[in-house]
């Protein structure tokens, strides 16, 4: 009987596993039947299985809602492919989280969003409840149009370690690299309408929901912009893009002071992976100046993160040329609210991530962190002379260098005596020294031909 018994397992293994890779290794997460596996949390939308599919229906009155998977996962494949209304906004939630402790059990964590607005940002990462976009699709633009209305639309999302990638019918859409949570819940996310009738009983469907746990491989690099929220980490695939570190998180060698052939002795410090610019509280002695690159840079794109005190004034400085050694344009860094630059100027020009005193940045676009927050900045000098500010992800600045627009910005601004103000065709990179506290950390830069 003994032996009998040993042959029924191996003979169950075997089938068992010849079945685990005929599918390819996936584990269906609905049967098609019912919502075993699964839990409701937070608001009260209809959750229901129809003809083998699941479907949601919001309800007036009730916050966002979200049927979650019973078991927690951290590294996975996972599919689903859905059917969603116009302008019926959705989202799949992963590595996410309810605890009691937190905004009392609120669902939060990574979402994949499904967005089929006029926005388009669906494949987009959403951090719900906790630090909100991460990669808004403005990003990646061409992965806009991906999704299908009327159509079923099949969602992937990869998460490997610190890697999370999402994919919209084969289309790359996000890349983000992160270490904030590890593992959670899958959710399926039915957006809370508060009491607007015209959106009561939307319905979004989910079918063929899928996840592979074992065997897993990162997908090949698409060349995808990336997110990378690691403290002055270089991702292989922002490698594989050009960039490199300015500021490693423990060396200045890369910079000099503005005004010198050395780093400042005062001013600035290296703490903890993070550079900063100390206020010297109107004591001259104790000021250490704006400091440049070493090397100067051609047409380039700087990736930075930023983080303000109260009231403080800093900025980022490029196309530094003949007209001194800290005069160039400005992509602004300001706390808008607490300090009176951001009044002054023209019609905003002198406000957080504008070009400074010449175009202010576009408020309905900016995503801003306030005073004690990290902040993701980006300029991009294309070699054909056009110019992008970035902001947490939106852009919020464009213009082209040299043109007549731009020649008539610098003649109305306090530049305007400088000859060939910000054309340098090559320019070091300036950090301000503007007698406030500022952090910086996440300074990465790259050529563009």
């Amino acid at each position: 009987m003994k032996n009998k018994n040993v042959l029924f397992t191996f003979f169950f293994l075997l089938i068992g596993g010849i079945t685990f890779a005929q599918n390819g290794g996936w584990t269906n997460l609905f049967n098609g039947k019912d919502l075993s596996g699964w839990k409701q949390l937070n608001g009260e939308a209809k959750y229901e299985v129809v003809d083998g599919v699941i479907v949601g229906t919001t309800v007036l009155n009730t916050p966002n809602s979200f049927i979650c998977t019973e078991k927690n996962y951290s590294d996975f494949i996972f599919e689903v492919e859905l059917l969603v209304e116009e302008n019926m906004n959705s989202g799949i939630q992963f590595r996410s989280e309810s605890k009691p402790e937190y905004n009392n059990g609120r669902v939060h964590g990574y979402q994949c969003e499904v967005d089929p607005s006029a926005r388009a940002w669906s494949g987009g990462i959403y951090d719900e409840a906790r630090r909100g976009w991460l990669y808004p699709l403005d990003l990646n633009p061409k992965a806009k149009p991906a999704l299908k209305m009327g159509e079923w639309n099949l969602y992937r999302i990869e998460c490997i370690g610190n890697s999370i990638k999402t994919w919209l019918n084969g289309v790359a859409c996000s890349h983000v690299i992160d270490d904030m949570t590890h593992e959670g819940f899958i959710a399926l996310q039915v957006h809370g309408i508060g009491n607007n009738k015209e959106k009561e009983g939307q319905q979004i469907k989910w079918r063929n929901v899928r996840i592979k746990t074992q065997n897993l491989s990162p997908s090949p690099s698409e060349g995808i912009y990336v997110v990378n929220l690691l403290t002055n980490d270089l991702s292989d695939a922002e490698k594989e893009q050009g960039f490199k570190l300015l500021f490693d998180g423990k060396s200045t060698s890369n910079f000099k002071s503005a005004n010198g052939d050395s780093f400042p002795g005062k001013g600035w410090e290296v703490n903890n992976g993070i550079l900063t610019v100390v206020s010297s509280g109107g004591d001259a002695s104790k000021k250490g100046g704006d400091i440049v690159t070493k090397e100067k840079f051609g047409p380039f794109e700087l990736k930075f993160d930023f983080n303000i005190t109260e009231g403080a004034n800093s900025g980022i400085k490029y196309g530094i040329g003949n007209n001194g050694p800290s005069i160039g344009l400005e992509y602004q860094i300001l706390d808008d609210d607490k300090h009176p630059d951001a009044k002054n100027g023209v019609v905003g020009n002198r406000t957080l991530a504008s070009l400074y005193d010449l175009i202010p940045a576009e408020k309905e676009s900016r995503f801003v962190n306030g005073p004690g927050e990290w902040n993701r900045g980006r300029i991009v000098v294309e070699p054909d002379g056009t110019v992008q500010h970035w902001l947490n992800g939106r852009k919020v600045v464009e213009y082209t260098k040299g043109n007549n627009i731009y020649k008539a910005l610098v003649a109305r601004s306090k530049y305007k005596d400088y000859e060939n103000f910000g054309m340098a065709e090559e320019t070091p990179i300036l950090f301000q020294d503007h007698n406030d506290t500022v952090h910086f950390k996440n300074i990465k830069i790259r050529e563009l031909k």
